[in-house]
């Protein structure tokens, strides 16, 4: 069984072959899948994932964090992928430090999920009539604003209602949360463009998170250009489903009948 190879010559394959790998650093057996039996998708798809970088506006490790996030967005967990990307932030000049805070936040951000999560189940409890609401003490609610909203930058509206359902788990989702922006390198809009990433990412695609890191993010000095970069490099995970689709694909023609 094979694939009907679309038209390129070998000298066109050769120099596209050769441009691949001086933009992304190496070659897969997806490029190569492509390169033999759809050229023009692999052309495609080298300029789709090196629009941003043209654009200049983040530093080489930046971009390599946001790649990162979004590979280990536990929506997605692309271990080949974020092993590379870690690769290319260390000799970008990124320290491990810096890495492990992405990693970290990445892994708080999932957290999306509890708290929208809990936020519905105490709407909907309240209106099936079911159960009331548990009381929450001003004063406690004062107490966890004080410590974490310096933190987020803003206090989710959430957490009155996750306070009426889960009382005992919003101080630890919290400190969850804020923990690697407490103790990480980053600079803060650095730590915005990760939880842009995460929320941006296909795999994930979070409305409410989007917008409130790009809040963040602005509030903290970003660019829209940086922000625009960021959402773009978020997106070329998508590549994913060649780099993992095409291999396969051509293991099954290769096979001996």
């Amino acid at each position: 069984m094979a694939l009907a190879a679309l038209t390129m010559d070998e000298a066109g394959k050769a120099a596209l072959k050769a441009e691949v790998i001086a933009a992304r650093r190496y070659w897969a057996p997806f490029h190569e899948g492509l390169l033999q039996h759809d050229p023009a998708f692999l052309e495609a798809y080298l300029a789709f994932l090196h629009g941003p970088w043209r654009s200049g506006a983040l530093p080489a490790k930046v971009r390599e964090f946001v790649y990162i996030a979004a590979d280990l967005s536990c929506a997605h967990l692309y271990e080949r992928g974020a092993r590379r990307h870690m690769e290319f932030a260390l000799a970008a000049g990124a320290t491990p430090a810096e890495i492990l805070q992405v990693i970290e936040l990445t892994s708080a951000l999932g957290t999306w999920t509890a708290r929208q999560g809990l936020a519905m189940l105490g709407e909907e409890v309240a209106r099936a009539g079911r159960q009331p609401p548990l009381p929450v003490a001003a004063e406690h609610l004062a107490a966890l604003r004080q410590r974490f909203e310096p933190l987020l930058g803003e206090w989710p509206a959430e957490v009155d209602t996750l306070l009426s359902v889960a009382p005992a788990y919003v101080e630890a989702y919290l400190l969850f949360l804020t923990s690697p922006r407490r103790t990480g390198p980053l600079e803060r809009k650095v730590v915005e463009f990760i939880g842009l990433a995460v929320a941006a990412s296909p795999a994930t695609l979070y409305e409410p998170g989007m917008r409130f890191h790009i809040r963040r993010a602005l509030a903290e000095g970003a660019a829209r250009e940086e922000l625009a970069e960021v959402l773009q490099l978020a997106g070329a995970i998508s590549i994913h489903s060649c780099s993992i689709g095409v291999p396969a694909l051509m293991s099954l023609l290769e096979a001996p009948d």
